[in-house]
């Protein structure tokens, strides 16, 4: 009765007719009052906050397309705008946990979220079981194995970042004691010979720098977290030598599309470094492709 005592009674009481433990009490819980009081200010503000910012991404993002960005200049800030939108989601869901169910006002029906696309069927699974470690029925006087009548799955979509492993070639040495003959497989051709890159690595640079735009230098650092050492020179070497193993298969494929009695062509102008010059140049990238 006393705890739920508001800061209007508390002034009420006349002080000098009651006992010192009961001063101390209704002390306490004038401090309680106000300390509840400032935490409930702090957390309306917050969720204000949150709400406010979470309104006007939303109204950027669905706004009228007459604003001062265009489409193209929107689509920039895409990634951003997501991430932005889906941490304020979180802060406002972990501040909506917080409320007591007794301050929490009746909650708005949420919206109808898209449904979301099955997982590759082709993906590896790895699957955990989520069982009880004892299946007794825990019902005081019961005891009896309880048993199973089905499961819920859920799937996860995770990804193991790009593992460095090596290729141990053993080459065994036979000899013939009889004619003193020795006998032993070739080495293996590779597209490095002598190098410590395999095929699968020499593609992997050539497909990271030229399909998805990571520069040298953005290679190394990559590859040194996962405890490989890879200098930006060396990865220029190993794209080198695979550009040059790849000359046969452009050299076909360069046949095969002049032999088209049509042929379709397309110019894309390109800045290139002049060496010496202190500038660049403009060159063109020429992209040919057979008539359907």
């Amino acid at each position: 009765m006393m705890a739920s005592m508001s800061s209007s009674c508390v002034h009420s009481i006349d002080l000098t007719q009651v006992g010192p433990e009961v001063v101390a009490l209704i002390e306490r819980l004038r401090n309680k009052v106000e300390a509840q009081a400032r935490e409930i200010a702090v957390r309306d503000a917050r969720l204000e906050k949150v709400n406010f910012e979470l309104a006007r991404l939303k109204r950027w993002k669905f706004g009228a397309k007459t604003e001062a960005m265009d489409a193209q200049q929107r689509a920039l800030f895409q990634d951003t705008l997501f991430e932005d939108e889906a941490s304020l989601q979180a802060q406002l869901a972990a501040l909506q946990a917080d409320i007591p169910q007794g301050d929490a006002k009746a909650p708005k029906a949420p919206p109808r979220r898209p449904r979301r696309q099955a997982l590759p069927a082709h993906l590896r699974r790895v699957e955990h079981r989520h069982d009880p470690a004892n299946t007794t029925c825990v019902t005081p006087g019961c005891g009896q194995p309880m048993q199973r009548i089905g499961e819920d799955i859920s799937e996860k979509l995770d990804i193991v970042p790009a593992e460095f492993f090596v290729h141990r070639h053993v080459y065994g040495k036979w000899v013939c004691k009889c004619c003193q003959t020795l006998r032993q497989e070739p080495a293996e051709p590779d597209v490095i010979e002598g190098g410590i890159a395999a095929s699968g690595l020499v593609a992997h640079t050539l497909i990271s720098r030229f399909v998805d735009h990571l520069p040298y230098y953005r290679q190394e650092p990559i590859n040194a977290r996962s405890g490989v050492h890879t200098p930006r020179s060396t990865l220029a070497t190993w794209s080198g030598a695979g550009g040059a193993a790849l000359e046969p298969l452009y050299e076909a494929l360069r046949r095969f599309i002049l032999s088209a009695l049509v042929l379709h062509a397309d110019e894309t102008p390109v800045p290139l470094l002049d060496p010496g010059a202190g500038k660049t140049r403009k060159a063109y990238v020429w992209a040919w492709a057979q008539s359907p």
